[in-house]
């Protein structure tokens, strides 16, 4: 029998404050990793991801991480 998965994508980014008072914003390792490590915890693994770079309000940049996550289905 066929494994069946189910999958989410999930658009990872730092709030807006960090680019409009710096210019830019780009994610923090530790707390992408902590979010990888509870998405883990209940079975997702990364299949996945993307790093890019948005505009925000005409003039600020800010990193964002488009991740996708898959488990299987019991």
């Amino acid at each position: 029998m066929p494994q069946k998965y189910e999958y989410k994508v999930v658009l990872y980014r730092e709030p807006l404050l960090g680019s409009i008072f710096l210019g830019g914003s780009k994610v923090d390792p530790e707390k992408y990793s902590n979010f990888l490590n509870r998405n883990a915890e209940q079975g997702w693994r990364v299949k996945t991801m993307e790093r890019e770079i948005r505009r925000e309000l005409l003039f600020f940049k800010r990193e964002a991480f488009i991740t996708i996550l898959e488990r299987e289905v019991a």
